[in-house]
């Protein structure tokens, strides 16, 4: 039998929306609002989600403290209150859109835990705008 834990976290951070190799204009029509030169900023809402079979010793999927360090230690450590473009170094040459910036947490997070866990990431840019994934 399989169970889905998941734990909430959240940062803040500021990016922009562009590629080097395009014009502004170009970038202005493609990110609009987003390519602001001057960068800003989201209130990024985290949910780490781990599958697995239930230990029948402890009776968890996964133990939450561990699952709290491991989204402290690689996410809210290296993401909050950071110019994601400027100061993260996985987003040097990625543009940090939430679809990157999801794929790069989930390959953050995935060689922390066992082999036979499954991982899945969704990550809230705005209230209603969200991604997910899951490694595939």
């Amino acid at each position: 039998m399989k169970v889905t834990v998941s734990r909430k976290a959240h940062f803040n951070a500021a990016h922009r929306l562009y590629r080097k190799d395009w014009s502004f204009e170009k970038n202005d029509d493609i990110f609009g609002k987003c390519n602001n030169p001057n960068f800003h900023g989201h209130n990024y809402e985290l949910i780490v989600s781990v599958t697995g079979q239930i230990d029948k010793e402890t009776g968890y999927v996964i133990d939450m403290k561990v699952l709290k360090d491991i989204i402290k230690n690689n996410v809210e450590d290296a993401f909050d209150h950071k110019n994601l473009n400027l100061e993260v170094p996985e987003f040097k040459d990625l543009n940090p859109t939430a679809e990157n910036i999801a794929v790069v947490i989930y390959n953050k997070i995935k060689p922390e835990l066992s082999d036979n866990l499954d991982l899945e990431i969704t990550l809230y840019e705005t209230p209603r705008n969200f991604v997910s994934y899951s490694g595939n």
